[in-house]
């Protein structure tokens, strides 16, 4: 992981400075936002030294425990492993049908005796659909595969095209990497599940009309007021909603974070990713920074599953929601991570969704207000 300016010099210096030895090599970059004009400056320099490229544009990055507006991580790989930009992802009709032929495609350049690669995407958060894309991903790949990933794009939730290869930035669709068996991201959000659930009676989408068979800002603003003792009113639902998210309740046992994000007029709620009708919803309370274990657990996760991190570097993605509802208090939970595995340097961005399970080989899922992280290779 190398972290540089987005200006030419700084970029060719640290081409320069790698110089793999082999054909095939490739960068992973992140950029954000308010970056994004410089991209041309990254494209052209990799196209000029003949190295692959892809990557994505988030709301800022995170530089060990801090979140930036400037600059770029570089990613590197000596060999670049199999990877594929699908734009417009939903144009045909079968999103997840698209994804699953180019990662069948790619999984043919992968070493059977190799542990098993995590298919890794990179949506723009545009995509409604990214939770029920994933199902079907799943009912075609099952267990081939290990998953991750996170939503790019802006922060206002406009339209923006955010992902991009060497020579293309597009939108509205999915970037996927099928990463070495030893990358695979642990993923934490820290919330506890209270006792009481509702029904999402009536929902499209991300789109909860009914909750109990009453709309749905109805029974929110009661439960808040009931447990909370909080007045939610129209005017201060922004004000309030990023602190109070519903939970989704799995079989599993796992709570799927949904934050609400705009209300209606007829009372609905639209909420960061979708809600499947007749799920059983609870509402939760965002934890403080580091509340009920969460870091000390990503980190234990991540030793069980990697072996020691001390010296290493963590790749780390951090939900916008999670930041929003924190504030300053964000950066607390990225020192301690940081103390927790003791890694050398931690490089990531800020996400607007993430992919993964709070378990071990467990359903890739869509989630809010987590964080995502994975080891990276020393290069």
């Amino acid at each position: 992981m190398r972290y540089v300016e987005l200006n030419r010099e700084s970029i060719e210096q640290a081409l320069s400075e790698w110089s793999p030895r082999q054909a095939g090599a490739g960068v992973v970059a992140l950029l954000p936002e308010a970056e994004k004009d410089r991209l041309p400056v990254l494209q052209a320099a990799c196209r000029q030294y003949g190295l692959g490229l892809v990557g994505a544009i988030f709301p800022a990055l995170i530089r060990q425990e801090v979140f930036l507006s400037q600059g770029a991580w570089l990613l590197r790989f000596d060999q670049m492993p199999p990877r594929f930009l699908l734009p417009a992802v939903n144009a045909t009709g079968d999103a997840a049908g698209a994804v699953v032929a180019a990662a069948r495609e790619g999984l043919q350049h992968c070493s059977a005796e190799a542990p098993k690669p995590t298919l890794f995407m990179f949506f723009d958060g545009m995509v409604p659909n990214v939770a029920s894309i994933l199902d079907d991903i799943y009912l075609e790949l099952s267990n081939r595969v290990e998953y991750g990933g996170v939503n790019a794009g802006s922060e206002t939730f406009q339209p923006m095209p955010c992902l991009f290869d060497e020579t293309q930035v597009v939108g509205d669709g999915v970037l996927g990497l099928l990463l070495p068996g030893n990358m695979a991201p642990t993923l934490e959000h820290g919330f506890q599940q209270p006792e009481h659930a509702m029904s999402a009676t009536s929902t499209e989408g991300n789109r909860i009309a009914m909750i109990d068979w009453r709309p749905a800002f109805d029974v929110y603003q009661e439960i808040i007021k009931a447990q909370y003792g909080i007045d939610l009113r129209r005017d201060n639902f922004y004000e309030y909603a990023v602190h109070f998210p519903f939970g989704i309740l799995r079989a599993n046992g796992e709570v799927v974070v949904r934050i609400p994000v705009a209300l209606t007029d007829d009372g609905s709620l639209y909420c960061v990713g979708e809600i499947p009708e007749n799920a059983m919803l609870v509402l939760l309370q965002a934890p403080a920074a580091g509340a009920h274990g969460c870091i000390a657990r990503l980190a234990d996760h991540l030793c069980g599953a990697h072996g020691a991190m001390r010296g290493t570097q963590l790749l780390t993605f951090y939900c916008a929601g999670r930041r929003m509802h924190l504030g300053a208090d964000a950066e607390k939970e990225l020192i301690a991570l940081r103390d927790e595995t003791a890694v050398g340097e931690m490089g990531g961005a800020l996400s607007l969704g993430e992919i993964g399970s709070t378990v071990r080989w467990g359903y890739p899922m869509f989630h809010n207000a987590t964080l995502v992280c994975s080891p990276w290779p020393m290069t």
